[in-house]
């Protein structure tokens, strides 16, 4: 069996491209872990919990996404929502950390 991942371009077949999307789902749960551990730094770098929500700087990395979404050809609009979903899973997940600390 081959176990190569091939860009999705090059796909030729479905089983190629479920293999390519779980491994790039693999890839965004690693990458979900270390954007999460700097959830538990700020958790533990801010001062008060009133501190963990910060309207302005969501504001700014939702944009940001949405930004670099256009750029990539990606609809802006639909990465945004997903953002704002994560930057809201992000503070809930601050607000618990904050809390144990």
């Amino acid at each position: 069996m081959n176990d190569t991942i091939l860009a999705g371009a090059d796909c030729t077949t479905m089983i190629e491209v479920r293999r390519g999307v779980d491994q790039v789902d693999r890839e965004l749960i690693a990458l979900l872990v270390r954007r999460f551990a700097y959830m538990d730094a700020a958790a533990r770098i801010k001062p008060e919990r009133s501190a963990v929500r910060d309207e302005a700087r969501k504001a700014q990395v939702i944009a940001n996404a949405q930004a670099q979404a256009e750029a990539a050809g990606l609809p802006g609009a639909a990465i945004a929502a997903l953002w704002d979903r994560l930057v809201e899973t992000s503070i809930a997940y601050e607000m618990d950390a904050f809390d144990r600390r």
